[in-house]
């Protein structure tokens, strides 16, 4: 099928690394999360480098060690704010095909408990329909790939996700 990597985006709580982990598994992938990778190169929690650096310099650590991944053959599950580090965007659009898995504001927002514990990095005033708005046109702009996962079982997001890779062309 592919010999390049699978990146996915989107909002937190969108299932990111649910599905990547099972369709690496379909494909014969690796698996990789960027924020696993990140946590394990500062040795910190998210949460925790979100509350030494402030939002925005996390967001730099985010875009640093996304831009740095060389991987081959992986699924890739991003955290929902790499769309904030356009080098990490130029770099993961290059080196795979970034799927975008959409869910609707309400289905993110019931999956969704503790926004700090999650590692959701929120501007001070700014509530998660905010956060929503702003970040759907980024996830739109850099998607090669968009997978629309509303009301859809993991197994159903997997299906389309192969789908919509297969008959993309890239």
């Amino acid at each position: 099928m592919l010999t390049t990597n699978i990146v996915l985006i989107g909002m937190p709580g969108a299932g990111k690394s649910t599905v990547g982990v099972v369709l690496a598994k379909r494909l014969g992938y690796g698996f990789t999360d960027s924020d696993l990778v990140i946590q394990d190169r500062y040795g910190k929690l998210l949460h925790e480098l979100i509350e030494e650096h402030g939002v925005r310099g996390f967001w730099k650590i985010e875009n640093e060690v996304n831009a740095s991944l060389e991987l081959q053959r992986n699924v890739i599950a991003t955290g929902g704010s790499v769309i904030y580090g356009r080098e990490a965007m130029e770099h993961l659009r290059r080196i795979g095909v970034v799927v975008y898995l959409k869910l609707p504001y309400d289905e993110v927002a019931e999956r969704l408990g503790d926004l700090n514990a999650r590692g959701v990095t929120l501007l001070p005033g700014q509530e998660l329909r905010d956060l929503y708005a702003e970040r759907t046109p980024l996830y739109e702009k850099y998607a090669h790939v968009t997978v629309d996962c509303e009301d859809l079982s993991l197994r159903e997001v997997v299906h389309a996700t192969e789908r919509a890779i297969r008959e993309s062309s890239l």
